[in-house]
């Protein structure tokens, strides 16, 4: 945890930025019939029956001190998905870094060696040196800040049925390119000191001359 939270307090230099990373399901709902359209005095009225079209996974990065935004939806979230989204956040979107400080849980997927998946050795191998990477602990994944992009994304732009993955995609898309026009960062307050006074049931006791305590 305190490694996660020193990692925020690093002050911003665009050579090194720190985004955090997270991905989220989400189910695709058709309409069982069509909507009544609005019209004066009447809202949009839609059915309580929906079609089920299946499931896809949303990949979110956010750099939250510069407001820099990405997110894709794919089919699946393998291996080779997660290291072709890595591959974007190296090469296109921060590819004059000198290093990037990647803040993400610790999903049996989210590994160096999902590239070797994906890519040959010499191109997973270049990929992986471009990263540091920070893991959240487990239970802990409440410190990673792409989870407060994922929930302004899902009151923004998924609060309603969206029936197909590709209109998805194209919804992801013109939400992105908002959130990076107007560079909607996250001021993040809670650092290792508070940590140390609002969690200290979670760290263990210390054996002092006078017993156990938590110091």
């Amino acid at each position: 945890m305190e490694d996660v939270l020193d990692v925020y307090e690093l002050p911003y230099n665009p050579m090194r930025p720190v985004v955090c990373m997270d991905e989220k399901p989400y189910q695709l709902l058709g309409e069982a019939r069509k909507p009544l359209p609005m019209r004066p005095g009447s809202d949009l009225k839609t059915d309580s029956e929906y079609v089920r079209n299946g499931t896809c996974s949303i990949f979110a990065f956010v750099e939250p001190l510069a407001g820099n935004h990405h997110c894709e939806a794919k089919g699946q979230r393998t291996a080779v998905d997660w290291a072709h989204q890595i591959a974007h956040l190296s090469d296109v979107m921060y590819p004059n870094a000198e290093k990037i400080i990647l803040v993400l849980d610790n999903l049996n997927t989210h590994a160096p060696s999902s590239l070797y998946k994906a890519f040959a050795p010499e191109e997973a191998r270049r990929i992986v040196r471009r990263l540091e990477i920070h893991y959240t602990p487990k239970h802990g994944s409440w410190l990673n800040m792409a989870e407060i992009e994922l929930n302004v994304m899902t009151r923004q732009c998924l609060s309603r049925r969206i029936e197909s993955i590709e209109t998805l995609g194209k919804q992801l898309d013109a939400w992105e390119k908002d959130r990076n026009k107007t560079k909607d960062c996250i001021s993040w307050q809670f650092t290792a000191r508070d940590s140390r006074l609002k969690l200290k049931s979670l760290y263990p006791l210390v054996r002092t001359e006078t017993g156990y305590a938590r110091i």
